[in-house]
């Protein structure tokens, strides 16, 4: 079996509505994304012989969805008013509704299905919210 794994990272925003302690406040994050995917088999044809997958297409595949939540407020869907996230809009702030949570583990989630959807065969995600503070989600 060959395993990759690259990383992406983006900035951003999010609070935990419900959640008794700091976090429930709006914070900020540089969030790190490490990816690995894995297979059986290596590439033949000319391009890709002797690889599972290109590093550049794996890396610009993460960063698509890096780059998506880079630099906004995240928020669980239901968890801001009406009003609140029109305010947002109007002032042209970037925001990212999710329908969960968002926290590292559902992050870890999130994204190894979005590289599923890719068409990657996904080991492993992991999400580290601080440097020292990972979460990781893979199926068996």
């Amino acid at each position: 079996m060959y395993f990759l794994k690259t990383q992406g990272n983006f900035d951003a925003a999010h609070f935990l509505e419900g959640y008794e302690g700091k976090c429930r406040n709006i914070h900020g994050h540089r969030w790190k994304v490490i990816a690995e995917i894995k297979g059986q088999t290596l590439g033949k044809g000319q391009q890709t012989r002797g690889m599972l997958v290109d590093f550049g297409d794996l890396k610009e595949i993460l960063k698509i969805y890096c780059d998506e939540l880079d630099h906004c407020l995240i928020y669980e869907k239901g968890s801001l008013k009406p009003a609140t996230i029109l305010a947002f809009k109007e002032e042209n702030f970037k925001i990212y509704e999710v329908p969960f949570r968002p926290t590292a583990e559902n992050f870890a989630c999130y994204f190894y299905k979005k590289l599923e959807e890719e068409g990657l065969d996904v080991h492993r995600v992991e999400v580290y919210e601080t440097p020292n503070n990972c979460a990781a989600y893979q199926e068996s």
